[in-house]
């Protein structure tokens, strides 16, 4: 448009409604900067401060990459390398990692004058790296491939995936084997035969299910800086609706985007493989408390062969409930005004804690046992099983019987009917509200449930009160915020807290109650605190461990103290008040530290 000349005078002869777009323009176009980033370079000491993380260099329409690498070379303090091993890679980090090589005679400036003309904000996201032809790390790739059946030996993985791949395309050893979820990592040391095997693997199935499978990215360990404390995010993209989606974008372009996880993409085990080797870092978890159990578990069952077993974590709530998040520290729930880059910096002054985590053990009756037995042997034609059919899980949380595993159950069933529905926290509340004022009228399945259970704490046969529910809680907060303990008063018991090695077992009325508490109106009955508890069920109840609800058979229950620990985030109660625009984390009289640049060969020195 002319710029001298008003815009309604140039727009009155469109005969449709224009887009205007606004464009860049270079001041100087035959001359310019392009900023070069090391990526994983190992360059000397002396380069690796924080405003030596990219050079900006002077380029002309005549400037190829091959002047760019040697002029790069010579910035990063490492020209006595030969440039004929090195190459100028192209990324662009929008929707996702692309990368492309420049060709040797390409000149890097009218791409960037193109790129700006296109869309500034493309621009924007692209960046240039200096990168090694030949990884000095060694060529092996990693490929991680899931959805395979369960519980197979080393062998039977191997037939299934020779049947898929051909010895053409055979991998040079298994890394690990994840028995229990099906999962395991293969390793290549050749590049071409790892894009077959990942193109073929892409689309195959077994069972008819479709595998799933990545190429995980290699972390140095001895790259990272003694001050700096890697991030590693996992991200549940189906929890708040699509916030999950927005966050991995937000994270992507603050740190290098191998250091956010989806997972829906394989689980927690993809970035755990990946960290298994750095000697301590930090995981941040964006979705409820389901995600962070689903974590811990993995954690559990993989980190014990890790480097470091217990990573300290903290939570971006963007479930329903977010139990934990709260107690925490961390809010109710994700709304998407908060600014990711404060996040990040919640995450470096956040205390750490440890959480006391519970094993209960589900034994069945004898009897019980005998008959499943029976049938399993006859649908086997077997004259006998030794089929164990008892349960065991780790809480976190709480642990519900009677009415609010009852209620719990009947939204869980909802939410499997129709899982699209249910992608907002209004939407959650309000089918809970209405399944609550039908128990209301159908109290039948938890009535009178002192006379359906038996608890012993620490021994002792406990008189319960006429209720129909009774919570066993490892946190003070529960159903979205509410806290059934109440406000401290004097008793008989102590104040509890989530890393005294004491569970709080409190009884409801029935659902009535359980509204009221969660109104903040009463509180739960005060039944007992325990380090260890056996309940006897005398017919079948509904329960729930961590929101995860069933009918269980008459039998017993065990709850003890697991020798699994947690290591969470705290959030800071009182935070250090910064202006939005301060460009950098700083603590006063300290060194500087980073949660994220660490990982991140695309970070810039004013961000950390």
């Amino acid at each position: 448009m002319t710029e001298m000349t008003s815009i309604k005078s140039q727009l009155q002869h469109q005969t449709k409604r224009p887009s205007i777009f606004l464009r860049y323009r270079e001041k100087d176009p035959n001359h310019g900067y392009i900023r070069v980033y090391p990526g994983t370079l190992n360059l000397p000491q002396k380069r690796q401060k924080p405003n030596h993380i990219y050079v900006s260099l002077p380029v002309s329409m005549e400037t190829n990459t091959q002047d760019v690498i040697n002029m790069a070379l010579e910035r990063f303090n490492i020209q006595d390398r030969d440039a004929s091993n090195f190459s100028l890679m192209q990324v662009l980090l929008e929707k996702g990692v692309h990368e492309r090589k420049l060709e040797s005679d390409e000149c890097p400036l009218p791409i960037i004058h193109q790129a700006k003309k296109e869309s500034l904000r493309e621009n924007r996201m692209t960046r240039y790296y200096l990168q090694e032809n030949e990884d000095p790390h060694g060529p092996q790739i990693a490929l991680f491939v899931a959805n395979l059946p369960t519980s197979l030996s080393q062998r039977q993985y191997d037939m299934i995936l020779i049947n898929i791949l051909g010895q053409e395309n055979k991998w040079d050893s298994f890394d690990v084997i994840y028995y229990e979820y099906g999962s395991l990592v293969l390793v290549f040391n050749c590049p071409g035969k790892a894009t077959r095997a990942f193109n073929t693997l892409k689309s195959a199935s077994f069972d008819d299910k479709q595998l799933m499978v990545l190429l995980l990215p290699k972390i140095q360990p001895h790259m990272i800086p003694e001050n700096v404390v890697p991030l590693m995010l996992m991200v549940n993209v189906k929890s708040g609706g699509c916030q999950g989606l927005d966050l991995i974008r937000s994270f992507r372009k603050l740190l290098n985007p191998h250091q956010v996880f989806n997972l829906e993409n394989g689980g927690p085990l993809p970035g755990l493989y990946v960290f298994r080797n750095v000697p301590f870092y930090k995981i941040l978890v964006c979705g409820g408390d389901g995600s962070v159990g689903w974590v811990l578990s993995c954690l559990d069952n993989v980190g014990q062969d890790a480097e470091c077993q217990s990573p300290p974590m903290g939570i971006v709530p963007l479930g329903t409930g977010n139990d934990l998040a709260r107690v925490l520290r961390w809010g109710p729930g994700y709304t998407g005004a908060e600014d990711p880059l404060n996040i990040l910096r919640d995450v470096i002054e956040a205390e750490e804690i440890m959480l006391d985590r519970w094993t209960v053990i589900f034994h069945p009756n004898e009897k019980e046992q005998d008959e499943t037995k029976t049938a399993l042997a006859n649908d086997t034609n077997v004259a006998d099983t030794n089929e164990d059919t008892t349960r065991l899980f780790v809480m976190n949380n709480y642990f519900g019987i009677g009415v609010d595993a009852d209620v719990c159950l009947d939204f869980h069933n909802a939410r499997e009917e129709n899982p699209d529905k249910f992608n907002s926290r209004l939407h959650n509340k309000g089918v809970y509200v209405k399944i609550g004022i039908r128990k209301i009228v159908n109290r039948r399945s938890c009535k009178d449930l002192n006379k359906l259970i038996r608890v012993e704490a620490d021994g002792q046969l406990l008189e319960l009160p006429p209720v129909e529910g009774i919570i066993i809680m490892n946190i003070l907060s529960w159903g979205s915020g509410s806290n059934p303990w109440g406000p401290e008063k004097e008793d008989q018991f102590s104040k509890p807290t989530h890393h005294d090695g004491i569970l709080e077992l409190v009884g409801l009325n029935g659902v009535m109650h359980l509204g009221q508490i969660q109104g903040g109106l009463r509180s739960a009955i005060r039944i007992a605190q325990a380090s260890h508890l056996r309940i006897t069920l005398l017919a079948e109840i509904p329960v729930q461990v961590d929101g995860e609800p069933w009918v269980q058979s008459p039998g017993q229950v065990v709850v003890l103290r697991s020798a699994l620990k947690a290591t969470m985030l705290k959030k800071n109660k009182h935070k250090m008040k910064r202006r939005n625009t301060e460009p950098s984390i700083f603590f006063s009289g300290t060194e500087h530290m980073s949660c994220a640049s660490s990982m991140s060969p695309d970070f810039e020195s004013e961000t950390t």
